[in-house]
């Protein structure tokens, strides 16, 4: 548990460095699977305040295991995406500026070019926007029924992140260091499309064969970017 807890601090940090969150938005969660056990950052705690020992650990039912700080208030989000989505052992939020823009807009994100086909293969998808009857009742669960209803047409794997509508992106990965990563890379290809469609209102997506070639290449059964065994 510490060794998960100092992981999920780390990549708290590097969320911050990355000037991926505003003042105490946003949060890193990682899963210990062989324990079922989540940690995750203490809601509304300053960055600068943050230390291994801060960020709270919680089971797969969401009771907290010890400590005397909230767990965030996403907790439940991140809980039920680790239900669902099996292989993942990570998941960020953020409402980062540019991501953040497409999801108030309600829009997917599409993918015009290849520094978006490296990471995501096609356009990241946004979820519907939420039903008042779903607000009104556990409103972070239901957060995760919006996503995971969206990615009933998506492999999570390959679309690594979602924005919710009205609301900002999450995003996930193997490792908490890789969904930040994912994160990184999400903000960055939302700030592009952006400035593409300044140019050209017009702009359609990429060519399957440079989606499929670019992703491939990374991500795909021959896979050759990249050292052997290593990130």
């Amino acid at each position: 548990m510490e060794r998960l807890r100092e992981e999920v601090y780390q990549a708290n940090m590097e969320l911050r460095d990355c000037g991926l969150v505003t003042a105490t938005f946003g949060n890193v969660s990682g899963i210990d699977r062989s324990n079922q056990v989540v940690a995750i950052k203490p809601s509304g705690v300053p960055y600068g305040e943050l230390s291994p020992q801060k960020m709270v650990l919680v089971d797969l039912e969401y009771n907290v295991l010890g400590g005397e700080l909230n767990p965030s208030s996403d907790t439940r989000t991140h809980v039920m995406l680790y239900r669902a989505f099996k292989e993942i052992g990570a998941v960020v939020h953020t409402h980062s500026t540019c991501a953040t823009a497409w999801a108030q807009a309600m829009k997917p994100l599409p993918c015009f070019g290849t520094t978006h086909a490296d990471i995501f293969y096609g356009e990241v998808p946004c979820t519907a926007v939420m039903r008042d009857d779903q607000i009104s009742r556990d409103y972070e669960e239901e957060t995760a029924v919006q996503i995971l209803e969206t990615f009933k047409h998506y492999d999570y794997n390959q679309i690594p992140g979602v924005l919710v509508a009205c609301h900002g992106p999450f995003a996930w990965g193997q490792t908490p260091h890789k969904a930040v990563y994912h994160s990184l890379m999400l903000e960055t290809i939302a700030e592009t499309a952006i400035l593409s469609l300044n140019i050209d209102p017009g702009l359609k997506a990429i060519k399957r064969s440079l989606l499929d070639k670019h992703f491939l290449r990374k991500h795909g059964a021959n896979a050759y970017y990249g050292q052997t065994g290593k990130e």
